[in-house]
């Protein structure tokens, strides 16, 4: 059974799992779907077509639901937030419903999305993805599995960053980031400083998968070729291990240009 706070509004509707606590002066929508065992802090906000998944906590004064600021909503079209399960969503952060009939801005599971963090519509982040605090993405923009943004770091719309990369706080992001790779301002801009040696070997990446990593990071922006040349180098002289593979397709992929 819910744990419902005397002074929380829970409409008509609503749709609470097992174990829920609902805190003070928290209100939560109609259309909202809450996971079993999740929990609503003080005065958070969950609303519009939003589900959430199971052991999530949202934190006091969180607004999620929120119809988005984008200028091409169209009042009456029916919008979502998805949010995974285990994930947290801190202080004052904001997560917005899609703008077109069907978008969906989607959390995944195991999420860290710190406080001041703002995801517009249509945002996805993938699993086990790290926001630190205030980080701004702008609508459509992709985080892509274990990826981790560093504080008060902004994105462009429409861009991707890869997964178990790292980028560092105070970040404009204005192209797509490649994934395994770590990025820093560099005299204004958003470069790729090396590989995300530490968060791989944290996850259990094989020692070879790295140095492979290396080697195509060193055709890629060391060694003065141009991004055409570095990839066949990367294609023709480093191990086509997996990670690899993914890395290639990622800079062939890419629509925005790649940092």
């Amino acid at each position: 059974m819910a744990k419902i706070h005397p002074t929380a509004t829970v409409e008509d509707g609503a749709d609470l799992g097992a174990d829920v606590e609902i805190g003070p002066y928290a209100h939560i929508g109609a259309n909202v779907k809450i996971g079993a065992g999740t929990f609503v802090r003080q005065g958070a906000i969950v609303d519009g077509h939003t589900t959430s998944g199971e052991q999530c906590q949202i934190f006091p004064y969180a607004l999620i639901g929120m119809k988005t600021q984008d200028l091409k909503y169209k009042e009456g079209s029916v919008s979502y937030v998805e949010i995974g399960d285990r994930t947290v969503i801190r202080e004052f952060a904001t997560v917005h419903l899609g703008t077109a009939d069907g978008e969906k801005t989607v959390i995944g599971d195991d999420c860290l999305f710190m406080a001041y963090c703002h995801a517009a519509h249509g945002v996805i982040l993938g699993n086990h993805v790290i926001c630190s605090n205030s980080v701004q993405l702008a609508g459509d923009v992709h985080l892509e599995d274990y990826a981790i943004i560093g504080g008060c770091a902004a994105s462009h719309q429409f861009c991707t960053i890869g997964k178990h990369s790292m980028i560092g706080g105070m970040s404009k992001i204005r192209q797509d980031f490649p994934p395994y790779m770590l990025g820093d301002m560099v005299e204004g801009s958003l470069k790729v400083i090396g590989v995300n040696v530490v968060g791989l070997t944290r996850r259990g990446f094989k020692r070879e998968t790295i140095q492979a990593l290396k080697e195509a990071h060193r055709f890629i922006y060391r060694d003065g070729l141009n991004r055409t040349q570095a990839l066949e180098r990367v294609e023709n002289d480093v191990e086509q291990i997996d990670e690899i593979r993914e890395l290639v397709a990622f800079y062939r992929n890419s629509t925005r240009g790649v940092s």
